[in-house]
């Protein structure tokens, strides 16, 4: 009885694993900060074409369950565990039940999910015998390693010796693979050891491990040991083959032994050719030998050997960590003639290296052969350069600084930006050699490409801008601007002010420039009335003069806004949702002579889908067309958003053919939306396909995306659930909870509950509807799940064996919330129909006491439970 269930929680356990797999991610294992690198370029499909999307005009399927394999691998596990004691008998007859599903993975499996090592032995040898099956080299390191999971040297040696007895054959393979395990490990003292009990039990090393220990004793250093080995190698009959032969002289010429590393390679009858030979030069660079290096490079050539671009980058490393830097240009020098280019980080080394030593021109220049060797100089080399020259306590020299400036430039039209400390540096040197409007555009820029300042950047600015004026350098119209739209966008309004009093006190007139970034700053800052009133202000409209500090100056009335100034007002008056108000504001610019532009057009199309006017929208994009702008992503995304919120498919679908034929292609934020869209009127099986086809086009989707998705799943499973009671489905319990299944793995697989489930033993797996109980619970929606239990049994006449389950999932599930009180309240309710709960419930009410401090109750309850038993 308990095997029988222990092999069905074990079957539901892997079915619920395999219906959860399509939704499920795991994290790279290479996520590790080891630094800043570019992420690398999205694995574009095929053109997209509206074909593409035909599904999301088909009508949904009926659901249906998918056929699944049963889970071999884990319900051997719990089989061998189970039977432990009788191997022989009940686990092998289990075991002849399952040998047609018998397959390398599975016994991989197993042995990883066993770990005894006694349990592993005997199922290895019993696979082992099965006629049509032979075990692969990764059985093998399985069981090496669970072997050495276990400790006790005894117990592994009469374990061996086991197996030995058993077949002779596999004791060899595994000694083998022990010693080869050993030795990738880096362990060649434990590696020797396992060789000496191979030899012991009358077996002999095969080329493979004595290559790999070979290997691992060239990677130690212990060369005296490795040539023992080596001849030991030879009288038995093998060679060492090439990588070994390559690691092996490799750490002869680390430790200054070139001439044994010869000899070796020619006892080996092998030839020097450009990898044996890069690999010395490797060594000897690290041993410091650098004319010996430098002579091996000259041997490759008199022996035909060419070098390659890994020969030379291997010298240009060595010489850079040694910090030989006048090496490093012959090295450059002679690579590079030969049509070799060391790679974009090591031009960021030696970018880096030379600015370190004050060798500034040979570092630009090497700026200049990075752009002429096809890798551009990016983020890092710019930042390196800059950086180094503005990053010190003192001021640069004028020649420096006018380098710094020119590399800034050219880093401006590679499309790359400076970090926040080369910003606040590099304005500082500016600010102090008197180039502060200069230092100002450089916030401002870097501010348009992303660059926040801080507290401190604001600081360095204000103080840059009183010691320009305490020295009687007089701030123009650009300084003062670039000064108020920083503040503004950090929507601090008092320091803009102080600064916008200052800019008319000195007698200094704002510009359509100024104005323009005043409205934009303003509607940043979520103050639109106040950017209304600076317009009104501008364009002589305006009834009170006085009503805000914005308005002392007299300036005004040669200024009319310009596209910029409409752009900005029309932007944040539909973020505000005033889209009304947007409109006529783009009617009154359409009367003065002023174009809008694309930026105008999209604010205002984007404004009316947030407010839910597809109609006006979809005139602003007509206008939009007729006016030769083309619609960006952003436009038809803004549009497709808004209609299928409307749950207006048809008219979605033609704008999405629209996008697609003109060759604009959607975004995270395009599939998003539909996505989204889709799980709003129910088409879930349509999003998830839409999830697919987005990943199948190199469109990675983002945490907006699964929200949408796990939303949607959650409130189709409900939905679904209202709609049965509708109907005469409730009197079928076994119907009910079918279609409950069906969903609940979906909706445990959006929620990654998988692995929290198995890692709670006493949470119940079996009972399909308890499936939904449990996951209302761990979404925080207890209360509806306790309604679902009630619904439940008012369609039950009879308490029977489905509700008795269900009073063990809801029981449990609260206690697992931490709500003792109504997990108690269902248990008295459940004894008092003379049902006896399961032991899994006095588990989690018991563990349900503990968490919340409650010991003298748990333990009332471990006597009452011992004196009933």
């Amino acid at each position: 009885m308990i095997s029988r269930r222990v092999a069905a929680t074990a079957a539901l356990r892997s079915s619920l694993r395999r219906a959860c797999s399509s939704s499920s991610h795991t994290a790279d294992p290479d996520d590790q900060l080891l630094g800043l690198v570019e992420a690398p370029e999205p694995q574009r499909g095929s053109r997209l074409s509206s074909k593409d999307f035909a599904f999301l005009r088909e009508p949904t399927p009926a659901l249906h369950a998918a056929a699944l394999p049963p889970p071999e691998a884990v319900l051997i596990s719990k089989a061998i565990r189970a039977y432990a004691a009788d191997f022989d008998g009940k686990a092998e007859r289990f075991l002849r039940r399952h040998r047609d599903f018998l397959n390398d993975a599975v016994v991989v499996a197993v042995l990883r999910s066993v770990r005894t090592p006694e349990l592993c032995a005997r199922f290895f040898l019993w696979a082992e015998r099965q006629v049509g099956y032979s075990h692969t080299g990764a059985c093998y390191n399985a069981l090496a390693e669970v072997l050495h999971f276990d400790d006790r040297a005894r117990t592994i040696e009469r374990l061996l010796r086991e197996i030995g007895e058993d077949d002779r054959e596999v004791l060899g393979r595994l000694l083998n693979v022990i010693v080869r395990k050993c030795c990738r490990h880096g362990a060649w003292a434990k590696a020797l050891e396992e060789l000496g009990r191979l030899k012991d039990f009358g077996y002999r090393p095969s080329g493979a491990t004595y290559n790999a220990l070979v290997q691992v004793l060239a990677t130690a250093g212990q060369m005296d040991m490795g040539f023992r080995v080596q001849k030991e190698m030879s009288e038995s009959g093998f060679c060492m083959d090439k990588f070994t032969v390559g690691c092996f002289a490799q750490a002869l010429c680390k430790e200054g032994r070139w001439s044994d590393a010869l000899v070796m390679i020619e006892r080996e009858d092998f030839k020097l050719d450009t990898v044996l030979c890069t690999q010395m030069i490797s060594g000897l660079m690290e041993a410091s030998l650098f004319d010996e290096a430098i002579s091996f490079l000259h041997r490759m050539r008199c022996n035909s050997c060419i070098p390659n671009v890994v020969t030379y980058r291997t010298l240009l490393t060595g010489f850079l960590k040694k910090k030989q830097l006048g090496w490093c240009k012959r090295i450059i020098n002679m690579m590079m003639k030969e049509g070799c280019n060391p790679n974009p980080s090591l031009f960021n080394s030696l970018v880096h290296s030379y600015c370190n030593a004050r060798d500034y021109p040979y570092a630009y220049k090497l700026l200049k052969r990075m752009a002429d060797c096809g890798c551009p100089p990016g983020y890092v080399a710019y930042n390196i350069f800059i950086g180094s020259i503005c990053g010190g306590e003192e001021l640069p020299s004028p020649d420096l600084l006018a380098l710094a400036e020119k590399v800034y430039e050219e880093m401006l039209a590679s499309s790359c930006v400076l970090n926040k400390v080369n910003t606040a540096n590099f304005a500082r040197c500016l600010c102090g050699m008197g180039k502060f409007d200069m230092a100002f555009q450089i916030i401002k820029v870097m501010m348009g490409k992303g660059f926040v300042p801080d507290t401190s950047t604001y600081s360095k600015a204000r103080s840059w801008f009183d010691e320009m004026r305490s020295i009687g350098c007089s701030a123009n119209v650009v300084t003062y601007t670039a000064l108020l739209h920083a503040y503004l966008k950090a929507k601090q309004l008092p320091q803009a002010s102080d600064i916008f009093n200052r800019m008319i006190d000195a007698g200094c007139p704002p510009n359509t420039i100024t104005y323009s970034a005043l409205v934009d700053g303003l509607c940043k800052a979520g103050e639109i009335q106040k950017a209304c009133e600076v317009y009104t202000k501008l364009i002589g409209t305006s009834d009170n003069v006085g009503s805000d500090f914005y308005f002392e100056g007299k300036h005004t009335d040669s200024i009319a806004p310009n596209v910029v100034t409409y752009g900005a007002l029309i932007d944040g008056l539909c973020k505000a949702h005033k889209v009304v108000d947007a409109q006529e504001l783009l009617d009154a610019m359409l009367s003065n002579g002023c174009e809008p532009n694309h930026i105008i057009y999209d604010a205002l199309i984007d404004g009316f889908c947030k407010v839910g006017k597809i109609d006006n929208a979809q005139e602003v994009f007509l206008r939009m067309s007729k006016c030769g702008y083309l619609p960006t992503v952003h436009t038809y995304t803004s549009l497709i958003d808004a209609m299928f919120k409307d749950r207006r498919l048809d008219l979605a679908m033609k704008v999405l053919s629209q996008m697609v034929e003109s060759s604009c292609t959607p975004n995270v934020v395009t599939y998003t939306a539909m996505i989204d869209g889709l799980c709003r009127i129910g088409e879930c099986q349509k999003a998830l396909k839409l999830l697919s086809m987005m990943e199948e086009k190199g469109c990675s989707p983002n945490v907006v995306t699964y929200t949408a998705l796990i939303d949607g799943l959650g409130k189709s499973a409900h939905s679904l659930l209202s709609e049965m009671k509708q109907t005469y489905w409730p009197k079928y319990l076994q119907g009910y909870c079918s279609v409950v299944q069906g969903f609940s793995k979906k909706f445990i697989a959006s929620l990654g509950l998988l692995e929290e489930l198995e890692s709670h033993g006493t949470v119940p797996i079996a009972p399909v509807y308890g499936l939904l109980i449990d996951n209302f619970s761990k979404a925080g929606r207890l209360e509806e799940a306790l309604e679902l239990h009630k619904e439940m049994m008012e369609l039950s006449s009879s308490l029977n064996i489905t509700s008795k389950d269900m009073y063990t999932s809801l029981i449990q599930a609260l206690c697992l919330a931490s709500q003792l009180e109504k997990a108690f309240e269902l248990y008295s309710e459940i004894t008092r129909k003379g049902v006896v709960p399961e032991l899994s419930v006095f588990v989690c009410l018991i563990k349900g006491l503990i968490k919340v401090n409650k010991w003298n109750e748990a333990l009332q309850l471990c006597y009452s439970i011992c004196d009933e038993a």
